[in-house]
């Protein structure tokens, strides 16, 4: 208990939880919100994690910051601590940083698939090769009336996905893609597609538009993947749920730069926890295994609680 009481009394750690309280940071962007030496924001995120508080990822080389939500005296502590940030005098500045250091992570995404949109299909097949999963993503989609696909890219999975639903939904948050995926979707007849501009954590959809949602390849290009997930269990219906298709932790550091990937893959703990907190149920996932070269997959489904 003191650890933690002690973890807390301080501004600039606050600052710090205030920040990491919207997802994930390395040391290095942490830096850049709050202005301030590496040396320093290093020191209190060690007394931050040594109090249980923060933890650490790595992912290659690079380690993420985020809060550790399993310290139930922080957890209490913090419902009422978060609704006073603004009483730190500095706090107004980090929150402007924050939001422009999130708007970068989306903004290089959107630079990049805008550039690669034409070539965006055999660059992924050439540079990453997966296992074969698709034929088990589309037996966990049922038949509904409303099916979102979110990040659909060049529309690839249109075809797959129309036997799928009476209606469907395509989001993209690049014009480019979106205009590569409505050609397709008119070579093949597809009628029933209807596209949208915008982002996978501000979708533009209504609060319960749809009963399904897929995600096939999209979450690891997601600068916060749990925002995600929570903006899914918005647009969803009560008895809706999702199917998503991504990466297993893997340690190719070089998708970062040549593929615009913000995450090397995911474990099934963080896919676990980040469902539940979004008001899913646990995802029944299965690890789909490649050969040679090929990426392991996971494929996770859930349907929202009914609580």
């Amino acid at each position: 208990m003191l650890q933690t009481l002690k973890a807390l009394a301080d501004p600039t750690r606050l600052r710090l939880l205030g920040i990491l309280a919207h997802g994930e940071f390395t040391v290095q962007e942490l830096t850049a919100i709050l202005a301030m030496g590496q040396s320093r924001i290093s020191r209190h995120l060690r007394i931050l994690t040594d109090a249980g508080i923060a933890s650490v990822k790595r992912q290659g080389t690079w380690g993420y910051y985020r809060l550790d939500r399993g310290n139930r005296l922080f957890d209490e502590l913090w419902r009422n601590l978060e609704q006073h940030l603004d009483d730190l005098s500095d706090w107004p500045s980090d929150r402007r940083n924050l939001m422009s250091a999130l708007e970068e992570r989306r903004g290089r995404s959107q630079r990049f698939f805008d550039q690669h949109a034409t070539q965006w299909d055999q660059l992924a097949r050439e540079l990453l090769p997966v296992a074969d999963y698709r034929t088990q993503l589309l037996q966990q989609v049922p038949h509904c009336q409303g099916l979102l696909e979110v990040g659909g890219g060049t529309g690839a999975m249109l075809p797959a996905l129309a036997d799928k639903a009476d209606r469907i939904l395509a989001v993209d948050h690049s014009p480019a893609m979106l205009a590569e995926a409505r050609q397709r979707a008119g070579q093949k007849g597809l009628r029933k597609v209807e596209f949208r501009l915008g982002e996978m954590s501000h979708l533009p959809l209504c609060d319960a538009e749809v009963n399904w949602a897929v995600l096939d390849m999209v979450l690891h290009h997601a600068a916060q993947p749990a925002l995600v997930l929570r903006e899914l269990a918005r647009v969803l219906d009560p008895h809706g749920g999702v199917t998503i298709a991504d990466l297993q932790r893997h340690d190719q550091e070089w998708v970062r730069n040549r593929l615009a990937d913000q995450w090397l893959g995911f474990d099934i703990a963080e896919l676990e926890d980040w469902f539940c907190v979004a008001g899913f149920g646990r995802p029944a996932v299965q690890r789909i295994s490649g050969r040679g070269q090929e990426q392991d997959v996971l494929l996770c489904t859930a349907r929202k609680r009914g609580d």
